[in-house]
């Protein structure tokens, strides 16, 4: 990893751009952090294939809350967005299932793999190995969140990386059925998100894997409306919810 870029948005972010490879990411920091005053870091995922730099206003709004709560965050190019090169069959997957849900039909098992597996395989690695350097970092402090999608990438990094202690998690439905596996791995703390009538997402399904996660503490947070219709209080919910679990010994209002 090697910075490329680094800005100060306001006095209290600071944003550096990265280059792991050749996947661009960012990463914000509290203007305070240090190593004699480290903190933790959240992971934020973003929807594949829509690409980091028009993500760039809901990321960059983000990470403003999340400093303000004494967080980092770090963002990565998703494999097959931005600039990357496209995953093989995902187009045509994306445009099968697209088409199913507008017919009102169930997309098929196959569809669903043929858009979700690449994707998963390929960016897990690639957070863990950015995780690796960012804990390198002495501003970062060696408690970790992921906040945010593809679901199915927080699912398997949730089940199997333990540097993940709490996950905040956007409520998605298609997924492959062994995302829904690995799903019974998972025991750390769980904030989900469901918006009740989103257009794009399966109800049941989205319920089915809630009900899959393993942890002892999960939340399920269902607001009315649709996919774009996440009210502006949600972001404060899961701030505390990861004040709690990844900030020790502070106690929230």
């Amino acid at each position: 990893m090697h910075f490329t870029t680094e800005q100060h948005l306001g006095e209290d972010l600071v944003e550096r751009r990265f280059r792991l490879c050749d996947i661009p990411g960012i990463l914000w920091t509290p203007a305070t952090a240090d190593a004699a005053d480290p903190v933790p870091i959240i992971l934020m995922g973003q929807p594949g294939s829509i690409g980091m730099e028009r993500m760039y206003p809901r990321l960059a709004a983000r990470a403003r809350g999340a400093a303000a709560h004494g967080f980092a965050s770090a963002c990565l190019e998703a494999p097959g967005s931005g600039g990357r090169p496209p995953l093989p069959g995902v187009d045509q997957a994306r445009d099968q299932l697209r088409s199913a849900v507008f017919a009102g039909e169930k997309p098929s098992d196959d569809v669903i793999d043929a858009l979700i597996l690449p994707l998963v395989n390929q960016a897990v690695p690639e957070w863990q190995s950015a995780l690796d350097e960012l804990l390198r970092l002495p501003e970062i402090a060696d408690r970790v969140g992921f906040s945010g999608g593809v679901i199915a990438i927080a699912v398997r990094l949730a089940a199997i990386d333990p540097r993940i202690e709490a996950a905040g998690l956007f409520a998605g439905s298609y997924v492959p059925q062994s995302t829904k596996e690995e799903a019974r791995r998972v025991t750390i703390p769980l904030h989900v998100l469901l918006q009740w009538d989103d257009e794009g997402n399966d109800r049941a399904a989205a319920l089915e894997l809630f009900d899959a996660f393993a942890s002892k503490e999960k939340t399920l947070y269902a607001n009315m409306g649709g996919h774009t219709g996440v009210p502006d209080f949600a972001g404060e919910d899961a701030a505390r919810f990861f004040t709690r679990h990844l900030k020790r010994g502070t106690e929230c209002p």
